[in-house]
């Protein structure tokens, strides 16, 4: 029988089990999140003044390699949520033992593919000099570890699809303690930069791997691991691609709109310091705003995780009437969560921005103007940060509907290619942050809005045919 904590999700109320899953997610999430944090903040203790605007430039090149080879986690948590609730033991074992398999080789082929073409790609977005080096060597070592971070991703996802979100907490917890140490000992007993905390999260990340696969053998349920039954199932596989795929690309697509608007602010950066002058302002004022506002997205991002698990546990038990209230209390959540914490970042913006580096300076100074643009940045996408809380949601109940394809084509749209077009169009017609930072918060709201009414047309249909007396078992199925 399935255990009554996998089961939960398809009955009773639902705002109250959210919640609880929620915020274990929610805090592992903040972990992750903090282990670029913890990067930035302690590499600004080292002598290279230009290493926090190295680190922040890499991050959307970082995804698109990222989400394009590991994106497919989602998949297995849908995958296997579903297979839990409709109580079927043999798909649940395929698809987690598949699943962790394809992480180890996407994670295997990410790496390579994104230690090949760093150099050549964080040129083309316009990094040059020292602070194109100090990327360059950030990016080669962080994606020798990828294959572990692949590996936590992918182990993360079974545990959630399942109901249990604190192993991750604890794994990620742990880890993130030795991420700290390790930072601080790299950086300040041996003096290194850029190089020792990207050491420092590979090795966290191996820790958590290891810590979260000895849990799942250790676990007497429908999702308990063993090296022996380790093998590519086929419908499983293409099942968890099926799903998968479409939210990796997404996200890898995604990056590649953000790697614009980076390169857009290393444009205004140029603009706006004298040649050969070796701190780029803007890029550092950037960087340390746009890591400030993940911790604001990871936390609303847990939400969409519940969204896809809520809703594959639900449509898996053939309750699809619970989806609708599902996408409610999600939304209600996430305005909960996104709005206290954009009001803590922006209350504490001096003292935050601070821990990079980036602090007020005289009027017309360097550092007055990283500030600045470290502060107008967090006004303009910190702000109205909870509806991009809301078009994950959307997103999140798609998936778990099945509809991971449709999903991505309406956020794509949606988001990707209009940030795209504006900043081909309207960004060259006033080179300025106000214009970059503006599409974010109008991209959001017409996705969420699309996404929402695709829901309930989907919802609709899926109702219909339930309730059809001449639909048979066979076409719900």
């Amino acid at each position: 029988m399935v255990n009554e904590r996998s089961t939960q999700f398809t009955e009773g109320k639902i705002f109250d089990k959210l919640l609880f899953f929620v915020l274990p997610i929610m805090v592992t999430n903040l972990l992750q999140m903090f282990y670029n944090a913890a990067d930035m903040m302690v590499v600004s203790l080292s002598s290279e003044e230009n290493a926090v605007g190295a680190i922040g430039t890499t991050s959307s090149f970082i995804h698109l390699v990222v989400n394009l080879f590991i994106g497919f986690s989602v998949g297995a948590n849908v995958v296997v949520a579903r297979a839990i609730g409709a109580n079927d033991k043999t798909q649940t074992q395929n698809a987690v033992h598949t699943s962790l398999i394809m992480a180890l080789i996407f994670g295997v082929l990410g790496g390579a593919v994104g230690f090949a073409i760093s150099r050549s790609v964080l040129t083309a977005m316009g990094n040059t000099g020292n602070l194109l080096e100090l990327a360059v060597t950030y990016t080669h070592i962080y994606f020798l570890g990828v294959p572990f971070l692949a590996l936590t991703n992918y182990l993360s996802a079974i545990f959630r699809a399942k109901g249990d979100a604190k192993t991750p907490l604890v794994a990620l917890a742990v880890a993130g303690i030795a991420n700290v140490v390790l930072n601080l000992f790299f950086v300040l007993v041996l003096g290194m930069s850029v190089e020792g905390v990207a050491l420092a999260t590979a090795a966290a990340n191996a820790f958590s791997f290891v810590w979260m696969l000895l849990k799942l053998q250790k676990d007497q349920d429908m999702t308990t691991f063993s090296f022996r039954a380790l093998r590519l199932e086929r419908q499983a596989f293409f099942e968890i691609v099926r799903i998968g795929l479409p939210a990796g690309v997404q996200g890898a697509l995604f990056s590649i709109s953000n790697m614009l608007i980076q390169s857009s602010v290393v444009t205004v950066n140029n603009a706006s310091v004298p040649v050969g002058t070796k701190y780029q302002p803007i890029v550092n004022g950037n960087a340390a705003s746009a890591n400030l506002e993940g911790f604001v997205y990871t936390a609303m991002n847990a939400v969409h995780q519940g969204a896809v698990t809520f809703t594959g546990q639900n449509m898996g038990a053939k309750k699809p009437e619970r989806v609708k209230p599902i996408l409610y209390n999600c939304f209600l959540l996430t305005l909960m969560i996104g709005g206290v914490m954009s009001a803590i970042v922006l209350l504490l913006k001096t003292p935050l921005l601070s821990l990079y580096g980036v602090k007020a300076g005289e009027s017309g100074s360097l550092e007055q103007l990283a500030f600045e643009a470290a502060t107008l940045r967090l006004w303009m996408i910190c702000g109205p940060y909870f509806l991009c809380g809301l078009m994950d949601d959307c997103s999140g109940v798609l998936r778990g509907l099945g509809k991971s394809l449709l999903s991505t084509v309406i956020s794509l749209v949606g988001s990707c290619l209009l940030r795209v077009v504006w900043l081909l169009t309207v960004f060259p017609l006033s080179q300025t942050l106000q214009t970059i930072f503006i599409c974010y918060p109008i991209t959001w709201l017409l996705t969420t809005a699309t996404s929402f009414v695709v829901i309930m047309l989907v919802l609709k249909k899926e109702l219909a045919r339930r309730e059809s007396p001449i639909v048979g078992k066979g076409d719900l199925d």
